[in-house]
């Protein structure tokens, strides 16, 4: 499997994950310019920007080690994006990370909410 259709495969089970959890995943691989935000979904008021990192087995580190502050930065352009276009009044925002980890047949899932913060400006 290539390292884009893994990428792909984290990102579904992280949207399956959150479905199951009451999350409703209102876009995948939102785009900005070449930035994008792996899934934005929504549960309630707050609609968190997510990052998905998936990984086999931990040689790396844990893959939600691996969003660093340039991405962070990414993220945050690209939320502004989205809640210009996107966003409603009263809504809360957050940055969240998840990580898959496949180990042969067993997946782990790591949900790290309000992962890192962003100055808001309305």
């Amino acid at each position: 499997m290539s390292t884009q259709a893994f990428g792909e495969t984290g990102e579904a089970l992280a949207a399956r994950w959150l479905g199951e959890r009451g999350w409703w995943v209102l876009a995948r691989r939102f785009r900005s310019g070449h930035r994008d935000v792996d899934l934005v979904a929504r549960r309630g008021r707050t609609v968190a920007f997510i990052e998905v990192k998936a990984r086999h087995g931990r040689e790396f580190g844990d893959p939600v080690e691996a969003v660093g502050w340039r991405k962070h930065r990414e993220l945050i352009r690209s939320a502004h994006v989205w809640i210009d276009r996107h966003g409603l009044v009263g809504d809360a925002y957050r940055f969240d990370v998840i990580g898959v980890l496949v180990d042969g047949q067993r997946v782990r899932i790591r949900h790290v909410e309000d992962a890192f913060s962003a100055p808001w400006t309305a």
